[in-house]
């Protein structure tokens, strides 16, 4: 019956809009249908039909703001049919919006049309809160960025949120969760995607999203050289060149120490494909580690090391963080060589203040500090690292450490990024709570959900022009 409704209420503005255009002899435009795009209450579609081969794109504002602020679409192909969408929607609000064409050096701008974007869907109304209590405290930038944060169960739900806690933009998929995800410097989400059967951060397939909610890549297990389970982590090395964490299992004979012949041992990899799923770069963790050394092997074969996170140092080489072995590792992307080894047991020289239990979202913050989310399993309170690392030296010191209070401590998951020089904002998966703190341990701020999200993901306003705005 929704459906139906929908259709209608698109059809009711189809023609009032091509009366208009009709009247609008000056004007290139021959017919045009607004309706919600992708069944998406925070995307309006309109598809354009013009007389000539024009390209085509729309302004459009809120009453509220004025025109003043109006937000200007992506311009479309030269043709007949143009497809717009419009994003930076808020539900039940009053837009007016004009249609340009374009053709060589002419530009014709509409008369001014109007919509009313409608309510979320109830399922969506009531996923964030957010608790403000000194909104002066807060950064600027932090007010004005964004949070990318995922739902992993299906149908899996990608979420943009503001710190207000507002739902400014979210994609859903049928059949899969989203596992984890990533906002790329080419303005896209790209996606670990994984069925309810799968591990909480594992998943089987990739997929990419423009900001329209347009795929930009869908990769399947099982196409090209795409043949390992990936988890907990997605990242992009260029426009082509997809980054991801597999689980590369080896074939031992453990009878030496009690176990089969033909034994499994499920580690770790990086691997590097293209948009089409071939092989670019390949690495193992059983490259440095052999599993025979280990003690615990037995017990431990199923998850030997359970890398949780990579990305890129500033040198262009890998830091990938380990949650079974406590460590972080340095892997340099050509040769594949272990640079360093940072945590317990590892061969960099450790300052007390810095010890750690287990990392999460381990990245190279603006100041050039190793940052990230310790879990603190070894004492029962999770915490924020920054660490200057000497690699000449081999030595690693303390940049800040924040400790944060007991009733938000999380075991598992996490993740730690700096908003400012004294802010960071950081997601306590397990408690459904992200939280902005002071390098005090101050909390600021605090959003609750009602997914228990793997990581949150700040995104400034700048990254997100001219799409989101606040």
């Amino acid at each position: 019956m929704m459906k139906k409704i929908a259709i209608k209420w698109s059809f009711i503005l189809a023609l009032l809009t091509i009366v208009s255009c009709s009247k609008n002899q000056g004007n290139k435009i021959k017919n045009i249908i607004i309706g919600i795009h992708g069944n998406n209450e925070l995307k309006i579609q309109i598809d354009v039909t013009t007389n000539d081969d024009v390209q085509v794109f729309a302004e459009y504002w809120s009453d509220k703001n004025g025109q003043k602020n109006k937000i200007t679409t992506p311009i479309s192909k030269k043709g007949l049919t143009h497809s717009l969408v419009l994003i930076n929607i808020t539900p039940e609000t009053n837009y007016s919006y004009q249609l340009v064409t374009v053709q060589g050096q002419e530009k014709k701008t509409s008369k001014v049309y109007t919509f009313k974007s409608r309510t979320l869907p109830e399922w969506l109304q009531k996923q964030f809160k957010a608790n403000i209590p000194k909104p002066e405290l807060l950064p600027q930038n932090f007010k004005k960025g964004f949070m990318l944060l995922a739902k992993r169960e299906t149908p899996g739900v990608a979420y943009i949120v503001d710190y207000k806690g507002n739902l400014r933009w979210y994609h859903t998929v049928e059949g899969t969760g989203f596992k984890v995800t990533h906002f790329t410097k080419e303005q896209s989400i790209i996606a670990i995607l994984g069925k309810n059967d799968e591990p909480t951060s594992y998943g089987s397939e990739i997929l990419e999203l423009n900001l329209q909610g347009d795929t930009l890549t869908h990769i399947k297990k099982g196409q090209g050289d795409f043949k390992q389970v990936i988890h907990h982590e997605i990242i992009k090395k260029s426009a082509n060149e997809i980054v991801t964490l597999t689980v590369d299992q080896k074939i031992m004979d453990l009878t030496s120490i009690g176990g089969k012949k033909n034994d499994t041992i499920n580690g770790d990899g990086i691997q590097i494909l293209d948009k089409k799923g071939k092989q670019i770069w390949k690495w193992s963790v059983f490259d440095d580690l052999d599993p025979l050394k280990d003690k615990a092997i037995l017990k431990t074969k199923k998850d030997w090391t359970h890398a949780n996170s990579l990305n890129y140092d500033k040198d262009g080489n890998f830091l990938i963080s380990f949650y079974n072995n406590g460590q972080i590792w340095k892997v340099d992307s050509k040769t594949g060589k272990v640079i360093w080894k940072l945590g317990k047991g590892g061969n960099m020289n450790m300052s007390k203040d810095t010890d750690f239990s287990q990392a999460h979202a381990a990245h190279i913050n603006q100041d050039g500090s190793l940052l990230f989310f310790d879990n603190g399993v070894d004492k029962k309170q999770s915490s924020v690292f920054a660490l200057k690392v000497d690699e000449k030296g081999k030595n690693v010191k303390l940049d800040f450490h924040i400790n944060l209070p007991k009733d938000i401590y999380n075991d598992r998951m996490g993740s730690a990024y700096m908003i400012d020089k004294e802010t960071v904002l950081v997601c306590c998966s397990k408690r459904h709570i992200t939280v902005l703190t002071n390098k005090k341990g101050v909390l600021l701020w605090a959003l609750e959900s009602e997914i228990p999200p793997y990581r949150t993901e700040f995104i400034p306003e700048e990254n997100m022009k001219p799409f989101l705005l606040n």
